[in-house]
C-alpha cells in the first residue's frame, strides 16, 4: 500500500496528459445520457452492465466495445459535454496542460459532420480549459487505408487552426507504420506535429518504422522498445518521449500484472517516459489513478514522481515560455514539500 505521503504527492503534483483518446473518456454514464438525448438503443441495459461489459483480451476486443460506445456521439454538443467532463477530471487531478486525441473517421463514417465534431472539442478547450491548456491532436484510424487518412486531412484543413497535430491509432497488429507514409510526409509538410501508437502490441520494429518513415515526434506506447538494445539507447539519446499508459497496458494485457510493468526500466534506461490514462472510463482510472497505482506496484520513489512531471511538460508541444512556466510550477511543487 502507498504511503499517505507519496500518494498526495503524485495527485497534487503539476503534470500534463499527453495520450487520452476522449472517445475513451466516455464514461458509462454519459453514455446512457447522450443515447436518451439522441434516441439511440443500447445494447446493454444499463450502466452496470455496460460497465460489466469492460473485460477485454486484447485491444481489438476493446476497439470493439469503444466504437459501439462511440455512436451515441452525434451533434457537435455531444462533443463538447464529453470534453467538459474530460477536463473537469483532468483538473481535479492537478492536469495543467492536457494533449487531447481525437478519431474524426469514427464519427464521419456515422454521417456525423467534421465541423460538428471539431467545434464541440474546440469550444470545450477553449470554454472549460480556462485555467489550463489544452489542445487537439486529430487521429488516423489505422485499420483503415492512407486514402481514407487523406480524406479525412481534406475535410480537416478548413480548421487546422484547431489542432496541433496528427497521430495514428487502432488496431497495430497487421497495420505497420509505413502504411502512412505518404500522409503523414503531407502533415509534415503543413507543420503539424507528429505522433504515433506504435510497440504496444506490435513489435519494437514498429517504433522504428514510426520515426524513420513517419518522422514522429513522439510514440505513444513503446513498451516494447526494450526487446531492441540499440532502439532503447536511441531512443534515450535522441531523448525521444514515451506516452506509457500503465493502467492500460494492464487492462489489455500487454502486461500480466502491473508489477510487470517496465517503467522502471524504461526511466533508468533514461528514456524520456510519462504516465498517462489511455482510455480512463474503460481501463480503469484517470492520471492520477495510472500513478498511485503504478507506484503502489512498483518500488518507484518521490524522485521518479518529480522526473515523470518534468518529462510529461519536457515531452510536451508547448511554447518555449510555457513550458518553462509549467517546469517551473513542477519545481516549486516539490521545492515546498
Amino acid at each position: 500500500m502507498l504511503n499517505v505521503q507519496l500518494q498526495q504527492l503524485l495527485q497534487g503534483m503539476p503534470k500534463a496528459e499527453l495520450h487520452i483518446h476522449i472517445e475513451g473518456s466516455l464514461e458509462p454514464e454519459l453514455i446512457f445520457s447522450l443515447a436518451q438525448r439522441n434516441n439511440i438503443s443500447l445494447a446493454h441495459a444499463s450502466v452496470e452492465a455496460l460497465r460489466g461489459a469492460y473485460a477485454f483480451d486484447d485491444l481489438q476486443s476493446f476497439l470493439d466495445i469503444y466504437y459501439a460506445g462511440a455512436s451515441v456521439l452525434l451533434r457537435e454538443q455531444d462533443f463538447y459535454d464529453m470534453t467538459a467532463a474530460y477536463l473537469q477530471r483532468a483538473k481535479a487531478d492537478n492536469v495543467r496542460h492536457a494533449e487531447i486525441f481525437f478519431d474524426p473517421q469514427t464519427h464521419t463514417q456515422r454521417g456525423v459532420p467534421f465541423s460538428d465534431v471539431i467545434h464541440g472539442l474546440d469550444r470545450a478547450c477553449r470554454e472549460v480549459a480556462q485555467d489550463m491548456s489544452a489542445s487537439l491532436i486529430l487521429c488516423f484510424l489505422r485499420h483503415l487505408s492512407e486514402e481514407e487518412a487523406f480524406l479525412t486531412l481534406e475535410q480537416a484543413l478548413p480548421y487546422r487552426s484547431k489542432f496541433i497535430g496528427v497521430g495514428l491509432d487502432s488496431s497495430e497488429c497487421g497495420h505497420p507504420p509505413e502504411k502512412f507514409a505518404r500522409v503523414f510526409a503531407r502533415c509534415k509538410e503543413l507543420g503539424l506535429h507528429l505522433v504515433a501508437h506504435a510497440g504496444e502490441e506490435g513489435p519494437p520494429e514498429y517504433i522504428k518504422t514510426a520515426l524513420d518513415v513517419l518522422k514522429v515526434e513522439r510514440i505513444d506506447h513503446g513498451v516494447r522498445c526494450l526487446e531492441d538494445q540499440a532502439l532503447t539507447s536511441r531512443l534515450a539519446n535522441d531523448k525521444v518521449p514515451l506516452t506509457v499508459c500503465p493502467l492500460s497496458n494492464l487492462k489489455l494485457r500487454v502486461f500480466k500484472q502491473l508489477s510487470d510493468h517496465n517503467l522502471m526500466k524504461l526511466l533508468d534506461a533514461g528514456i524520456v517516459a510519462t504516465i498517462n490514462s489511455d482510455d480512463p472510463a474503460y481501463f480503469g482510472g484517470y492520471i492520477n489513478a495510472n500513478f498511485v497505482a503504478t507506484f503502489e506496484a512498483l518500488p518507484l520513489t518521490a524522485a521518479h514522481a518529480k522526473q515523470l512531471a518534468r518529462n510529461s511538460f519536457e515531452a510536451a508541444f508547448l511554447s518555449r515560455e510555457l513550458k518553462q512556466t509549467y517546469l517551473e510550477e513542477v519545481e516549486d511543487f516539490f521545492a515546498a514539500i
